[in-house]
């Protein structure tokens, strides 16, 4: 749709200036035109940003030539960068919100059940919205039908920890009334990104001679019982370089794990290599690309690790390990307690963290290794 010499349905075209140099819409060979609008919500975890990108084919097979905005916290927006199948990735801030306030979609999903989301969700216009909004009482309620399922999860224990056996991507893409077909992750390098990587493990000497293996040693402040402890990572380290004594371990994590690496190196013998944990997000996401093998609890770093197609070994003791899919590519490792998955921030007796099976953790490591030693 054109109005007067401009271009209104063209992906590029922002109206306060021209999209390239010396551009303008007459005549222009360049348009990316879009027949329709879709904002999608999702202010979760890193791991959930990550796990929605899952549903990103099957919308774009339903709406090929949608414009699609995507709208995050400003911290989880390097997630999304590069991904090829979103045309806008907004911070989720005053800014954005009064801009999306003056906006209408034809279609909303929001993925959260978190009050933020679910508030925008109400107060942004759209044709149709799926996933989750919020009442006048400000409780989240479904916005659809189709997202009844996963809502009633978000507040029954029974049916979350025992009775539901669905991965979060076929919940999700209920709700979304999107076909589940096991779609993977979408996170995507650069081809600089990629150079860094390949570099980086030449420097390090990683190859199928000396394969790497990268231990996430912690987990969200939020959900502090997902770690193992520092006593553990050491113990768990050794029995690693005891059973691949060729392997580089690579201790992972960000800003939050910078002295926990610190003193686990310390404690460790050779062929331990501390990232660097303060180069922001898209670097951390290379130097866990660069390994074979990844290990991590139920956080951010496992989701990275599935997303980059790594073999991975996940530790679960709070949160759900049946709602998370490995694609095949990976060991997942539970604690066997009747208290266990339980989503608790706090424990007066945490007996789950001692009953970690590290020896299950390092056949799992073996595994993958033994996999990849067979391509």
């Amino acid at each position: 749709m054109h109005e007067g010499t401009v271009n209104l349905r063209c992906r590029l075209f922002n109206g306060y200036r021209p999209c390239f140099p010396r551009y303008v819409c007459e005549g222009c060979t360049e348009a990316q035109e879009f027949d329709s609008t879709i904002l999608l919500i999702n202010l979760d975890a890193m791991g959930d940003v990550l796990m929605t990108t899952c549903q990103l084919r099957a919308l774009r097979k339903r709406h090929p030539d949608a414009l699609l905005t995507w709208v995050t916290l400003p911290g989880h927006r390097p997630l999304l960068e590069h991904n090829p199948l979103i045309d806008r990735v907004w911070a989720y801030d005053f800014s954005t919100v009064s801009i999306l306030q003056a906006m209408e979609f034809d279609l909303l999903l929001n993925a959260d059940k978190g009050r933020a989301s679910c508030a925008l969700a109400e107060t942004v216009r759209a044709k149709e919205k799926r996933g989750f909004g919020m009442n006048r009482t400000g409780a989240v309620v479904p916005l659809n039908a189709e997202a009844a399922t996963l809502y009633r999860l978000g507040i029954d224990d029974h049916e979350k920890f025992v009775v539901n056996r669905r991965t979060g991507q076929d919940l999700l893409a209920e709700a979304f009334l999107l076909p589940y077909e096991r779609d993977p992750y979408v996170l995507e390098l650069t081809p600089d990104e990629r150079r860094f990587v390949a570099e980086y493990r030449e420097r390090l000497g990683i190859g199928p001679e000396h394969p790497a293996i990268g231990v996430q040693t912690g987990a969200s402040d939020l959900y502090p019982l997902k770690s193992l402890t520092q006593d553990q990572l050491v113990d768990l380290i050794g029995r690693i370089q005891a059973r691949l004594p060729e392997a580089v371990v690579l201790l992972l994590g960000g800003p939050a794990e910078h002295e926990r690496n610190e003193a686990i190196a310390r404690r460790c013998h050779e062929r331990v290599v501390k990232t660097p944990t303060r180069e922001g997000l898209r670097r951390g996401i290379q130097y866990l690309d660069a390994c074979d093998v990844v290990v991590s609890p139920d956080t951010g770093a496992l989701h990275i690790a599935i997303a980059r197609g790594k073999w991975t070994v996940g530790w679960f003791n709070v949160s759900c390990a049946q709602e998370i899919d490995l694609f095949d590519r990976g060991v997942k490792v539970t604690t066997p307690l009747d208290c266990s998955p339980c989503w608790r921030r706090e424990c007066p007796d945490p007996i789950c963290l001692p009953m970690a099976d590290l020896d299950a953790i390092v056949e799992g490591v073996v595994q993958g290794i033994e996999k990849i030693a067979r391509r």
